[in-house]
């Protein structure tokens, strides 16, 4: 994954954490959801940004939020996911 895509990853989180606690210091292993620093309303902004910025079709993801609790881990996750084929569909079936 490139880089461009961690730091639009940790810039969408340092604004999530800024709605909540204000507090936007976290490294990239730092856990955000099961720590409470970050709620399911932000897990469900989460998603929304992963499927707009990525083409990530969460119809097909076996969702746990465990998979998102860091940016480390979030990049993990978007790292092998196929991209829609062009005309916006999903490459999955």
């Amino acid at each position: 994954m490139s880089g461009d895509a961690k730091q639009k990853i940790r810039g969408f989180i340092a604004g999530l954490l800024e709605g909540h606690a204000g507090n936007t210091d976290f490294s990239d292993s730092e856990s955000l959801f099961q720590s409470g620093r970050l709620d399911s309303m932000s897990a469900v902004e989460l998603v929304t940004f992963l499927e707009t910025e990525f083409g990530i079709d969460f119809a097909y993801v076996d969702f746990d939020i465990a998979m998102f609790d860091s940016v480390d881990l979030i990049e993990g996750f978007v790292a092998p996911m196929p991209r829609p084929a062009a005309g916006g569909m999903s490459a999955r079936r």
